[in-house]
């Protein structure tokens, strides 16, 4: 089953299930998605989209991005949740190109990790008692959608080499993320050659330096985000399944 959902205007849409756990269980498929900013569904897209079934959407952008490049259509359709993961904005586009570009965006995710640990566990407790679809996105998909994606797996026992793996997917849709950034900035120089980028190594640096902080992943969740067992039992129960999903 393919996990990358087509859309015109979406770049970043996938299923985040049918990836093995160390057990030999396997993380449902059509139950959890990831997403690039919702705010651009149109048309055939947004029918596209209300065929998934889903019915939580976590959107993780500050308020002031919503205002400027909107939320998901009729909103109110959906149990919708503003849980902006907070971190320290800054603009990909003007970083000095001479920049380690790989430690300098795991420095900005860990940023997050610690400024957002209030709203991570929130999006945690949402996806852990939805009992519908969910699905949680950014603006690109990448950064922010991608940290949470990458703690969900990790909670459910997935090898770290397909949690990095499964961030790194967003580099599939980099191109477009470009094309987008020079529509919306005519006459603008992208100066910084990584952006739109997200390769392995970001993410594997991020969960290296939580584990230098706090001996484990679980450990960073456990101590810093506040997330209880009960919930990640919770979770594991309502993502994890028997069979191939």
């Amino acid at each position: 089953m393919n996990r990358h959902i087509e859309f015109d205007r979406l770049h970043n849409f996938r299923d985040l299930g049918g990836y093995r756990t160390a057990g030999g269980r396997t993380v449902a498929w059509r139950t959890l998605y990831r997403a690039d900013s919702l705010g651009k569904l149109r048309g055939s897209d947004w029918e596209k989209f209300l065929g998934l079934g889903i019915g939580t959407v976590i959107d993780l952008r500050y308020p002031w991005e919503i205002e400027t490049k909107g939320r998901v259509p009729e909103a109110e359709r959906f149990h919708y949740v503003n849980l902006s993961i907070e971190h320290r904005p800054y603009d990909q586009a003007s970083i000095d190109p001479a920049l380690d570009p790989w430690r300098y965006l795991a420095d900005r995710i860990a940023e997050v990790t610690e400024d957002g640990a209030d709203e991570i566990r929130g999006v945690l407790e949402h996806i852990a008692e939805a009992p519908h679809p969910v699905v949680h996105h950014c603006t690109s998909g990448k950064d922010r959608t991608g940290l949470i994606s990458a703690l969900v797996l990790t909670l459910l026992d997935v090898p770290r080499e397909d949690v990095l793996a499964d961030f790194a997917l967003t580099e599939l849709a980099t191109e477009r993320l470009i094309a987008d950034w020079h529509a919306a900035h005519p006459g603008r120089e992208l100066k910084w050659p990584a952006y739109g980028r997200a390769p392995a190594v970001v993410m594997e640096l991020v969960l290296a330096d939580l584990e230098t902080r706090y001996g484990s992943v679980q450990g960073y969740l456990k101590d810093r985000v506040g997330l209880l067992d009960a919930t990640a039992e919770r979770l594991r129960a309502r993502l994890l399944t028997d069979g191939n999903g």
